[in-house]
């Protein structure tokens, strides 16, 4: 699974032959300058959704599972916001589900009851982005009482309906644990290999960002080959033109 953020990003993920491409709330800070993924909107979410799909080129049965993100406020003020929220994403796209933070009790509720409205849900447990303010960006579940409370928690998501689940920057070990205890997907980031699948940002990856994330190492440094790129074009641009040569006067014919 791979994240994308316009139609550029989604075509440059299906050809790379994603199974999944979540529209992550990471686009606040990827494509909108944000510190956090806190403000980004169900509007701005609605809007690079749809940019997305557009973006994928193959019919719609064989594209990649689209997921997007039910961004901070749209989901933790009662069922029926919720159920709107989750709704207009859905309906004015070609998502194909949503994906929202945290086992808690309200939280829970909400899944259930987007899951009898038929829209399915992926669940995220661990390092919570949308909880950056009391969680920060630490890795999570690392003492054993907090991990049997993960353990139960995932336990819980599954049991309310949710579909898949993605587990953020924990212990490898506790990773595995999840996945044998479930039946649903677990995919991973920053959790290991003992998943059965992982997520990545698709920025991380290509080496756009200025700073990475402890657990997503490059693969190539894009911004400084996009960088070397438009600087060498703009020194060509500003280097003085040579003046115009004129072409040498033909000589006049013999008679």
């Amino acid at each position: 699974m791979l994240t994308a953020w316009d139609a550029l990003s989604a075509s440059l993920v299906e050809d790379a032959g994603a199974d999944v491409v979540l529209v992550g709330d990471s686009l606040a800070m990827v494509s909108l300058g944000h510190s956090t993924t806190l403000p980004v909107t169900l509007e701005q979410m609605l809007l690079h959704t749809q940019a997305v799909c557009r973006g994928l080129s193959q019919p719609l049965a064989k594209q990649p599972l689209v997921i997007t993100d039910l961004p901070f406020l749209s989901y933790q003020c009662g069922l029926d916001r919720a159920v709107a929220a989750a709704g207009t994403l859905i309906k004015q796209s070609d998502a194909a589900g949503v994906k929202l933070e945290g086992a808690e009790p309200e939280v829970l509720a909400v899944i259930e009851r987007l899951v009898r409205t038929g829209i399915p849900v992926m669940g995220h447990l661990g390092l919570l982005p949308q909880a950056v303010h009391s969680l920060g960006y630490r890795r999570q579940a690392k003492d054993p009482r907090s991990q049997e409370r993960l353990l139960q928690q995932a336990s819980e998501l599954e049991s309310a309906g949710c579909f898949a689940m993605v587990l953020e920057h924990v212990p490898a070990e506790l990773a595995g644990q999840v996945r044998r205890r479930l039946s649903i997907p677990v995919i991973g980031i920053g959790a290991g290999d003992d998943c059965d699948g992982q997520v990545s940002v698709t920025a991380d990856l290509l080496g756009l960002t200025r700073s990475q994330p402890p657990f997503s190492q490059a693969r190539m440094d894009g911004r400084g080959l996009a960088v070397k790129a438009l600087s060498n074009w703009l020194e060509d641009q500003r280097q003085p033109s040579a003046p115009p040569t004129t072409p040498p006067t033909p000589p006049e014919p013999h008679c």
